[in-house]
């Protein structure tokens, strides 16, 4: 074998190498979103192992802990989101742009409900995942500060009000301890909201 045919191989061995690392991992991020959403807020290393058809120590060999995986999934989920949180409003006013939210709420609700839960359940254990929600709540208040009028963000009642009521946690008690549908969920919403506002 020629020296130029030997480096050749030895590339396409370790681009062969690199390609089933990334794949392995992309497997490994999705076999716990899978689990996850199927109800299993805390599946362990070993679940997501046999999940992804990959032995437990490429587990660990891509992620270091269980933190970290979560830090990946975090990512994959954020990017939805800004999908959705990026497209215009269509609204003129600020009331047509404050139902456009809630809908815009609903529909990411909806999307990392099981994601959040989960999160919620394991924040005590991680950094991350405080930080994450933290951020999270952070960025929503912002968003709602962002669509009302100086007169409603400057009373404080009405503002600590819309926050709560256009909350994930509100949502979640509406479709999950309350068992609404999302369009009925969705209708509670806005009518407290547009109650609130007066």
């Amino acid at each position: 074998m020629s020296r130029v045919t030997a480096q050749a191989a030895a590339i396409d061995t370790t681009d062969g190498r690199r390609r089933r690392g990334q794949d392995n991992r992309e497997r490994i991020v999705t076999a716990l979103m899978a689990l996850i959403h199927e109800g299993n807020l805390s599946p362990s290393a070993e679940q997501v192992a046999a999940q992804a058809d990959v032995g437990l120590r490429t587990v660990f060999r891509h992620f270091q802990d269980m933190d970290s995986l979560y830090r990946e999934i975090s990512k994959v989920i954020e990017a939805e989101l800004q999908l959705i949180i990026a497209r215009p409003m269509q609204a003129q006013d600020w009331r047509g742009r404050l139902m456009e939210l809630i809908a815009r709420r609903a529909e990411v609700f909806e999307r990392i409900g099981p994601f959040k839960r989960a999160a919620d359940a394991l924040r005590h254990r991680s950094r991350f995942l405080g930080s994450d929600h933290d951020r999270l709540v952070g960025g929503l208040r912002a968003l709602l500060t962002a669509v009302l009028p100086p007169q409603i963000v400057s009373d404080p009642l009405k503002m600590e009000a819309l926050d709560l009521l256009m909350s994930f946690e509100a949502w979640s008690r509406l479709r999950q301890e309350q068992r609404l549908p999302p369009d009925r969920a969705q209708a509670v919403v806005e009518a407290a909201v547009a109650r609130t506002i007066g």
